[in-house]
């Protein structure tokens, strides 16, 4: 760790900015037409945080007054016709420093923090000592070329790059095995600021619904390895979701454990013990047990292990004795190098439903009241926890706020449970996860009776896996007034595919593809009439100039979930509105909503609404990042043609823009019907792609080879696919590291 003094000389009109770490000290003329500017950072810091910016970029800015009375001064730059798309992340930055110092005392230390957006840029973003480099599309936005989703992760972004200063800047990694010492903890951070700006129980939802679709997937293939990996090949590629979110699930277990104060405690005495070091997973653990008094070591496992445990919970209810009793077990599956696994701490947080739908009072039998949730540690192998003076056998509601990442089985929960917990639990997240389970239950049993049949749909429609109960609980939540309309919306949105495929052996992901379509076009049939009138309320503000806030995203989030639940009915008057309310949208939300909706019909309007998205923002090379991720993942059997004309000759298509290539490959692997045909033409697609990308951008390519890496976990014909195309990328000449490591490992 160095402090570093910078001298930039350069063509003033080349390159009018000259940007680097730290304060600006000097600046001024020089002969020949070149101009100088001197920086200088005070703090220490390792070269991995330097940076460098020369340049010819427009600027906004504004200042910020820290709570000690220090005035900073804010820059973003751009290139200069994306200036006034700059001012949402000036304000989400803003909305960060304060929130830092609210929530963790943490205030800014130097005169000056800048943020520079390029398009050119292979990660998301990356926290270089106050200047801050960003891949723009999580820079720029207006209402007209971003979506909620986008003004979103901005300022999440924004946020999670600015907590970098102390976590990761002032306080970092002794070597990079420490990875999730800064991400980890600065993923937690970035997680609390979005939940205290908009919903926090939408966005536990969100982070959850992710963790399963991607980081689970990760834990149970080839490349599952522990948040602190013991060993690598080219780091890049361990910038993963489990070093990431995981590794942010592992600081959220600290906090559960310690409670909120206890938690800032520990964070205190991190920064008071570490600040302007290089320092280990093992310190910040440290840090947290002696500021707490607490022990927590066994904290260590879920740093050296690898997998997703799995906790088995068996309720016992005795009316004699008015007990309840959780018997617990924990297991975690073997994961490549590592065979034998040990207990993990898991804390369970639980609370218990009376026949009311009202919480219970807890009393554990050492007579320790607990109030109405508490927090149980099961930190070994086996254990039993029993409440006493429980009046009535309740319907337990278990790992509250998903309290720790494991899979969890309840032996013995039924739908009546379930749909219990739907409509009254008190944690917002749970009532969310006992529809989800629902939801996963019915299309398992559509899976297997479909499995095998001559005429899949027939046999799923004459199964009677959907329940009148089922439709009923959905309903129920759909038109529930009391709750936030967002999270109605989340609580609508079926199981993702990949939750389907790890349930089930030699998964086929085209019959799951059809199973969950299947499902939500019968949802969609059973309750159109609330579908429709729940769309007609929430249209009523269609008009209304766009904001972006936590009650203005849900009214647009219920509204398109219910317009994407009508489209899948086939109707063509649907599609129509679909694209009559494409034409009419006076935001990206809505217009993106729209055409989505109709991405996988077979209607005309599809292509209209395609078409038209495509000239109306040609010039907008963000916003036809949206228009290639929306072609290349549409289900229309046959798409692959056109995926292959976009990549090979379509003008908003570079496949040296790693942006393009995330966008349209990306797009490509999230659909069932071409990614996965049954002739392999989706898999040799994507793996010659993977081959020319490895010659242009080694990261890029290596990113893309993740769809290929879970080969094992689907049927025997797509297992000898998908396995031959990984053998032909492994045996290009001149593969670069970055894609040899994961290949190699693939077919391990």
């Amino acid at each position: 760790m160095s402090s570093y003094s910078v001298r930039m000389e350069a063509d003033k009109t080349k390159y009018p900015v000259l940007l680097s770490n730290g304060n600006l000290v000097e600046e001024g003329d020089l002969e020949g037409g070149k101009h100088f500017a001197v920086w200088k950072d005070p703090h220490r810091k390792p070269c991995y945080l330097f940076a460098l910016v020369a340049g010819n970029l427009g600027k906004i800015s504004d200042t910020f007054k820290t709570k000690s009375g220090t005035e900073v001064v804010l820059n973003i730059f751009a290139q200069e016709h994306n200036m006034h798309k700059c001012t949402f992340a000036m304000e989400s930055l803003k909305k960060s420093m304060l929130w830092d110092e609210a929530r963790f005392g943490l205030e800014y230390d130097l005169d000056i923090f800048n943020i520079v957006a390029v398009d050119d840029f292979n990660m998301g973003a990356m926290e270089n000592k106050s200047l801050n480099i960003f891949n723009s599309r999580l820079v720029l936005a207006s209402p007209e070329t971003a979506t909620d989703m986008d003004f979103y992760r901005i300022e999440g972004v924004i946020g999670h790059e600015y907590f970098h200063n102390w976590t990761g800047n002032r306080v970092t990694c002794r070597d990079w095995f420490q990875l999730t010492l800064k991400e980890g903890l600065t993923v937690f951070r970035d997680q609390e600021f979005s939940s205290d700006m908009n919903s926090r129980a939408v966005k536990r939802i969100e982070d959850v619904s992710m963790l399963r679709s991607r980081q689970f997937v990760e834990d149970a293939g080839p490349m599952a390895h522990p948040i602190r990996p013991d060993s690598y090949i080219k780091m890049d590629n361990f910038y993963t979701v489990t070093v990431y979110e995981k590794g942010a699930e592992v600081i959220r277990m600290y906090q559960t454990i310690l409670g909120k104060d206890g938690f800032r405690k520990g964070m205190d005495e991190y920064f008071r013990r570490h600040d302007g070091s290089a320092v280990t997973c093992d310190d910040f653990r440290a840090a947290m047990a002696d500021a707490n008094g607490v022990d927590l070591s066994g904290l260590e496992k879920w740093y050296l292990q690898a997998g997703t445990p799995s906790l088995e919970v068996t309720p016992e209810y005795n009316a004699a004795a008015k007990t309840f009793t959780l018997k617990c077990k924990q297991s975690t599956p073997a994961t490549p190098g590592q065979s034998v696994k040990e207990p993990v701490p898991v804390p369970i947080a639980v609370g218990l439903i009376g026949k009311d739908g009202k919480d219970l009072a807890l009393k554990l039998e050492d007579g320790k009241d607990c109030g109405t949730s508490t927090v149980l540690m099961l930190d070994v192998a086996e254990k039993a926890f029993t409440f006493v003076d429980v009046p009535e056998e309740p319907v337990c509601s278990l790992l509250r706020g998903f309290s720790a990442p494991v899979k969890m089985t309840v032996v013995g929960q039924t739908d009546e449970d379930l749909l219990h917990m739907l409509a009254n639990d008190s944690d917002e997240f749970n009532r969310w996860e006992a529809g989800q389970r629902l939801a996963k239950k019915a299309m398992l049993a559509l899976y297997e009776a479909a499995s095998g049949a001559a005429d899949a749909e027939a046999a799923m429609a004459s199964s009677g896996a959907v329940s009148d109960a089922f439709v009923e609980g959905f309903r129920a939540t759909l038109v529930d007034k009391s709750l936030d309309p967002a999270f109605r919306a989340d609580a609508l949105v079926l199981p993702a595919p990949a939750e389907i495929v790890d349930a089930v052996p030699e998964a086929n992901p085209l019959l799951i593809h059809q199973v969950r379509s299947h499902l939500g076009k019968l949802l969609a049939q059973r309750l159109r009439p609330d579908l429709e009138k729940v769309l007609a309320e929430f249209d009523a503000d269609a008009g209304a100039p766009y904001e972006f806030n936590a009650a203005a995203m849900g009214t647009r989030k219920i509204k398109n979930t219910c317009l994407a639940y009508l489209a899948k009915l086939g109707d063509p008057a649907v599609a129509q509105d679909c694209l009559d309310r494409a034409r009419a949208a006076t935001n990206m939300t809505d217009h993106m909503a729209a055409i989505g909706a109709l991405n996988d019909s077979a209607e005309d309007a599809r292509t209209q609404a395609i078409d038209e998205f495509a000239a109306k923002w040609k010039d907008e090379p963000l916003v036809m990042l949206k228009w290639l991720s929306l072609v290349a993942s549409s289900n229309l059997p046959g798409n692959l043609k056109k995926v292959d004309e976009v990549f090979n000759s379509h003008p908003s298509f570079s496949k040296t823009t790693p942006n393009c290539v995330y966008s349209l490959l990306g797009g490509l692997a999230s659909s069932a019907v071409n990614f996965h045909a049954e002739d392999g033409s989706g898999y040799k697609w994507f793996a010659d792609k993977v081959i020319e990308l490895n010659g242009i951008n080694a990261q890029v390519a290596a990113r893309m080879v993740s769809p290929f890496t879970r080969w094992r976990k689907y049927d025997a014909a797509r297992q000898a696919l998908m396995k031959a195309e990984l053998e032909r990328i492994a045996a290009v000449d001149g593969l670069s590291e970055n894609v040899f490591e994961i290949v190699s490992k693939s077919l391990e």
